[in-house]
């Protein structure tokens, strides 16, 4: 049994493979036209197909999945794991919901915080009793150094090089000091303030850059770039049968 899990997010369209419940590959699409997906399904011939997607996405993809494969789009109608006392559900990203799912599958009885990095930096919260409370969002690094180039007159558009001094000698060492060691910093201090409140406490960190930011933070944590993609396959299984 295979199932296709495509994640859409702001910077990169991405599909994960899994057989039965085993995570075997990730791929990059190059867009999400119809032949693209037509080749990539001639290719692993998935029985089930899911999709997460904070962007505006091909309109016809949906339906095309839906007519080659059992398939699920990702919404507040979605039937998770767990349940939430946000005020409005439908406004919670399919990303978040996602992250979500895969705590409570992989941690049940924890406190999860997940802190998902992409294009923003998701900070989720599902308590032991399975619900999601909610948690923060900021800007994500590339967010960051791109706003520093933008809305100032002489700042460049720096790259992250991780091998950086936390006391930076010049322009281009001084905003990586306070981009990368800043989100290590918030990171660490949003970590200590829910350990600090919640015992039975889980933290999981996960995205593009999860193995070099593990390495910085001083809490506790398990890293898994592919924990997102982990949700996406627990709630396929559950809408999807």
């Amino acid at each position: 049994m295979k199932t296709l899990c495509f994640d859409f997010g702001n910077t990169r369209l991405k599909v994960a493979v899994f057989e039965n419940d085993i995570f075997t590959e990730e791929i990059v699409l190059p867009n999400d036209e119809i032949f693209t997906i037509e080749r990539l399904l001639t290719i692993y011939k998935p029985d089930k197909t899911i999709l997460s997607s904070v962007i505006n996405h091909n309109p016809g993809l949906e339906s095309f999945l839906a007519a080659k494969t059992k398939f699920h789009k990702i919404s507040h109608l979605t039937k998770a794991n767990f349940t939430t006392s946000v005020g409005k559900p439908e406004t919670i990203g399919a990303d978040r919901l996602a992250l979500s799912a895969a705590a409570v599958y992989y941690y049940p009885n924890k406190n999860n915080l997940v802190i998902g990095m992409g294009t923003c930096i998701t900070y989720n919260f599902i308590n032991q009793y399975h619900q999601f409370i909610g948690g923060s969002i900021s800007p994500g690094m590339e967010m960051r150094f791109k706003a520093m180039q933008v809305f100032t007159a002489k700042l460049p558009l720096v790259q992250a090089e991780w091998n950086f001094p936390i006391i930076g000698y010049d322009t281009k060492t001084n905003m990586q000091s306070g981009v990368v060691a800043g989100i290590a910093y918030e990171m660490d201090g949003f970590i200590t303030e829910y350990a600090e409140k919640y015992g039975n406490f889980n933290v999981v960190l996960t995205g593009g850059d999860t193995l070099y930011f593990a390495r910085r933070l001083k809490n506790k944590i398990f890293a898994d770039s592919n924990f997102l993609f982990k949700g996406l396959y627990a709630l396929s299984e559950t809408n999807n049968d």
